[in-house]
């Protein structure tokens, strides 16, 4: 049953899933509260690894949800459900949209889709902060105001977007750097 739960989830996610992989993350968050086949923090885990691997993040995304879920099987019945709804849709599309690419409604549709992904993809961020960031289980325990936010995270983060902004070096490098970092701050006790 999971085999199938897995496919028509990640079916609808891939079907409504408008601007880039990381728009589908909110649709990930529901999978995880309904069915409990992973935590948001694994969620978060799972970001990481998606965006350090090579390959499209909501398709790696669907692939790792899969196989920790119900294994090498899961998987690939993930990222099928995932690819199928996209490729149905770009062979319908493609033949209709050279024809009426010009038109006031598809110019329009578009319009409306761009701005759909942007709130996605912030909702999404939120999501990331919420969990990468801030303590909320921590401050409700303690009451301290300094428990709410994860001072080695942001000094993380901060320092992160200084070295991209400044050097510009590949991606890789800053994530496996960040890994170190957080190995490190997970052996000293600070995260």
């Amino acid at each position: 049953m999971i085999y199938l739960q897995l496919f028509w989830e990640f079916f609808k996610v891939g079907l409504f899933t408008v601007g880039g992989g990381l728009a589908s993350l909110p649709f990930l968050y529901d999978i995880s509260d309904k069915f409990g086949w992973y935590t948001h923090a694994q969620l978060a885990d799972m970001i990481a690894i998606s965006e350090s691997t090579p390959g499209p993040i909501g398709i790696n995304m669907a692939t790792y949800v899969g196989f920790t879920s119900a294994g090498i099987i899961g998987s690939v019945l993930a990222t099928l459900g995932f690819i199928i709804p996209s490729i149905i849709i770009v062979s319908i599309v493609s033949g209709f949209l050279k024809k009426f690419s010009e038109n006031k409604f598809v110019k329009g549709a578009f319009y409306g889709l761009r701005a759909v992904s942007v709130a996605l993809i912030c909702a999404a961020l939120v999501s990331v902060v919420k969990i990468s960031l801030i303590n909320i289980p921590l401050f409700q325990e303690t009451g301290a105001v300094l428990d709410l936010i994860s001072i080695p995270g942001i000094i993380l983060a901060a320092a992160c977007y200084f070295i991209l902004k400044k050097w510009n070096p590949h991606p890789v490098f800053v994530l496996g750097g960040s890994a170190v970092v957080g190995i490190l701050l997970g052996f000293v006790g600070l995260i």
